[in-house]
């Protein structure tokens, strides 16, 4: 189109209408942004000394090494402007072709998979320039010597998102898919994408929380979260959902599972093909699920004792009356799985004998290394994150979100703000996606407690954990167990949970690593092989010597644990269905706490 095209007709009806909404959706805008809930400077990034730090020991390297940082500066320098002479000379040659490059961007980027970051000189110069600047931040960073092990690892994660976040494919004018897209529908998918915008901030107070799937498409008891059960027991701290047997008989030994409180447990219900709640049941056991509270402000009080007393414990005291049996087999995800393991030191203390195994999954009771979580577990946030606590007495959903979509932040930020908001892409379907956005609140003194006592100060590893009137300690924990780990877990690094199960006083203890990572290992149905195991029954090996040694398994851990655990599970007896006991059922699976959203505590 040049300047003196006439704009008309149904074009020009198109462009006033969607000026028109875009003026509207800029009011909306402005409104949305008033009502952002402020959160402490801290949680937004690092305290200044680690940048003060960062810049004098850069310094230092100046005066005592200046060869090698001037090696790097010149290295950069040439790449820069050679790229740069380069690209001037396509240009001037009149051929819209891109000079060949010695080092491509990486084929699994995904971020540069449009042939025009190749083939397009323009596209080509900058991605390139914004790669030579990546590699020489990261060299930049990597030249610091005088920084300690955890100071480095902060600034190299910092420098990382300084780096992710300029990337091209973040901008408008350097993005080669949004560009074409505005094209090809005449600047509707820009309107669309503003809509987007406008719609996720409405939804989140301000707060610019990408939509990761279509929300509509989901409904907790509808299409997700459909085994049959019944809630059998509510209290302040959780409902108890009794499962519907689907075996006329069952194992005696009933199972109690725990899932994190961080998240809510329908990720083992999403659907009929990978239900680990369906399947348990499938295998001939009476399962019981808790389903947490989604705390408000009136749980600001809530400690780890409250969920230790009123959640484990007496779970455990409630499934043992209902099925009459003096034991059950518990089982602890993630955060739960921490908790199981307290619980079971505490019982060790008391002489409580309920608990006749215990299984893990991706649960960490050795913090001594605190993988990448490092950047978030550091004093300056520790204290924004007690600020927040302090002006809210909880800690908002959104804020956890946030910092794990940040240790993946181009494929849980960038990349699905760009489909959202420069595409003008409506989100996906997506079960998991729905589940992941579908988070609960923290107590602020539980909070506060696992922050300082368990992740920063490591008492429980190191066996001065104090709760409920007793020192405990992970040696504590003797019943018999099975630890599930996963290999690229960034929530809970395999490593560090297995360095948890040595410390435990277990005789029997068995260990096993999942292929995939935090959700999908874990959430790994037989039958369709996409993901294998690793066993090993040394555990007196370090984590690495293990992995070299240990036994490849194609498939799923399930029948594994299974296996493992019909052995501690006594004889088969009639199916128990909920109400045999006389305790009359409250209300159908998945009850009502699961249901309560997080984000409408704040509207």
């Amino acid at each position: 189109m040049t300047t003196n095209t006439v704009v008309a007709g149904e074009n020009r009806e198109k462009l006033e209408a969607n000026l028109k909404k875009v003026e509207e959706l800029s009011q909306r805008l402005i409104g949305a942004l008033t009502k952002r809930h402020s959160t402490p400077t801290a949680l937004n990034g690092p305290d200044t000394s680690l940048y003060a730090k960062a810049a004098h020991a850069y310094m230092q390297e100046w005066v005592t090494n200046p060869a090698k940082l001037i090696e790097q500066q010149v290295g950069f320098w040439g790449k820069t402007v050679t790229h740069f002479v380069e690209a001037q000379q396509a240009l001037a040659s009149g051929k819209l072709a891109a000079p060949e490059q010695e080092n491509a961007a990486p084929r699994q980027d995904k971020r540069f998979k449009n042939p025009l970051w190749d083939t397009h000189p323009y596209f080509n110069y900058v991605k390139e320039q914004y790669l030579i600047n990546a590699d020489a931040m990261r060299a930049a960073v990597e030249a610091i010597d005088e920084l300690d092990p955890i100071e480095k690892r902060r600034l190299r994660y910092f420098s990382q998102q300084i780096i992710d976040m300029f990337a091209p494919t973040n901008f408008l004018a350097t993005n080669p898919d949004a560009l074409m897209r505005a094209v090809e529908t005449e600047g509707e998918s820009l309107v669309r994408g503003l809509e987007n915008l406008v719609a996720d901030l409405e939804a989140n107070n301000g707060e610019m929380i990408v939509r990761l799937v279509d929300e509509g498409a989901f409904e907790v008891g509808g299409n997700i979260a459909t085994a049959e059960g019944e809630v059998i027991f509510r209290n302040r701290m959780m409902e108890i959902i009794q499962y519907s047997p689907t075996t006329e008989k069952v194992h005696e030994t009933p199972i109690v599972l725990f899932p994190p409180w961080i998240n809510k447990f329908y990720i083992l219900d999403l659907k009929p093909q990978n239900s680990l709640i369906r399947w348990i049941v499938e295998q001939g056991y009476t399962l019981f699920v808790v389903s947490w509270v989604n705390p408000d402000h009136g749980y600001a009080d809530t400690g780890m004792e409250d969920y230790i007393e009123d959640g484990f414990l007496k779970a455990i005291d409630v499934v043992k009356d209902v099925c009459d049996v003096p034991k059950v087999n518990a089982v602890g995800y993630c955060i739960a799985g921490t908790t199981l393991a307290i619980t079971l030191a505490l019982m060790k203390k008391r002489g409580d004998k309920s608990i006749k195994s215990a299984t893990f999954f991706t649960a960490l009771t050795d913090f001594s290394d605190q993988g990448e979580f490092t950047p978030f577990l550091q004093e300056d946030f520790a204290a924004g994150i007690e600020q927040e606590i302090d002006q809210e007495g909880i800690l908002p959903h959104f804020i956890m979100a946030r910092t794990f979509s940040f240790l993946r932040s181009n494929d849980l930020i960038y990349g699905p703000a760009i489909k959202s908001y420069m595409m003008g892409e409506t989100p996906p379907a997506f079960d998991l996606l729905y589940w992941n956005g579908d988070g609960a609140n923290l107590p602020g003194k539980m909070f506060r407690e696992y922050l300082r006592g368990l992740c920063q100060r490591n008492e429980f590893a190191e066996g001065r954990y104090e709760i409920l009137g007793e020192t405990l300690s992970v040696k504590d924990v003797d019943v018999p167990l099975m630890s599930i780990a996963t290999e690229t877990d960034h929530i809970a690094a395999a490593r560090d949970v297995y360095r948890g199960v040595q410390l435990m006083g277990s005789r029997s203890k068995t260990f096993v690593l999942g292929q995939s990572g935090h959700i999908a290992g874990i959430v790994n149905p037989p039958g369709k092989d996409k993901y294998g195991h690793y066993l090993n029954d040394n555990l007196g090996e370090a984590f690495d010597d293990w992995k070299a040694q240990a036994e490849h398994h194609k498939g799923s851990w399930w029948p594994e644990w299974e296996a493992w655990l019909k052995k501690r599970s006594g004889k088969m007896i009639p199916a128990r269905a909920p109400g045999d006991s006389g305790i009359k059922p409250l209300a159908p699976a998945p009850g009502s706490y699961v249901k309560l959203k997080a984000a409408k505590q704040f509207q």
